[in-house]
C-alpha cells in the first residue's frame, strides 16, 4: 500500500531514516548521518513526521507499506516557494516540489515501488499547483541518476557544490508540470 505517514508514526520514520542512513550508498544519497540522526531526540523525529503527515500542504512523506506494516520504501517532497532561497542557498526562481529522502529497501529494489512512491508524490505536489519537480542528486550515483531519467526527470544543467567535499557537486533533475 502506497500512503502519506501519520504523524503517530514518528518511531518508523525514525527506523526508516536510520535504515537508510545505513545504507552502502548513502554517503551518494542523503545528506545526513547515521551517526546525527541516531542522536537526534524524539521530539525531531515527532516534528518531522507532524510536518510530512497526511494533510500537510508543505511537506509530504509518503511510503510503501508492506505485509504486517512494514515499510519498504519511502520519498518526501517538500512545496517551494517562488522568491525563497532553498536548502543550498539559491534563489527559488519558480513555485516548485522538491522531492528528497528517496529510498527503497534493497530487496524491493527493481520492483516498481520507487516508481509507484514517486507517482504517489508528484500527484500530491502537482495537486499543490506546482510548476515543476526537481530533485538533487550525486553525479556519481549512476544507479538514482539512471532512474530518474526513465521516471520522466532531465538534468537542468544547474549543480550544488557539496559544502564538506567542494570538489564534488550534485545535479538537479527537474520534470516540469505537464
Amino acid at each position: 500500500m502506497i500512503r502519506p505517514i501519520r504523524a503517530d508514526e514518528w518511531p518508523a520514520v525514525r527506523e526508516m531514516a536510520l535504515r537508510m542512513f545505513r545504507d552502502p550508498i548513502a554517503h551518494l544519497a542523503f545528506l545526513d548521518t547515521y551517526e546525527r540522526a541516531v542522536e537526534r531526540p524524539d521530539s525531531f523525529w515527532q516534528e518531522r513526521a507532524a510536518g510530512a503527515a497526511e494533510g500537510s500542504e508543505r511537506v509530504r512523506q509518503v511510503i510503501a507499506e508492506g505485509p504486517g506494516g512494514a515499510w519498504l520504501g519511502t520519498v518526501t517532497v517538500l512545496i517551494e516557494e517562488a522568491g525563497t532561497t532553498d536548502w543550498a542557498g539559491f534563489p527559488v526562481e519558480r513555485r516548485q516540489g522538491h522531492v528528497a529522502g528517496v529510498y527503497v529497501r534493497p530487496e524491493w529494489r527493481g520492483s516498481g515501488l520507487t516508481k509507484a512512491l514517486f507517482a504517489a508524490a508528484l500527484e500530491w505536489a502537482w495537486g499543490r499547483r506546482v510548476e515543476r519537480v526537481r530533485l538533487i542528486v550525486h553525479e556519481d550515483n549512476g544507479r538514482a541518476r539512471g532512474l530518474y531519467r526513465k521516471l520522466g526527470f532531465v538534468e537542468s544543467g544547474h549543480t550544488v557544490p557539496l559544502p564538506a567535499a567542494p570538489q564534488q557537486k550534485e545535479l538537479e533533475y527537474v520534470l516540469d508540470a505537464g
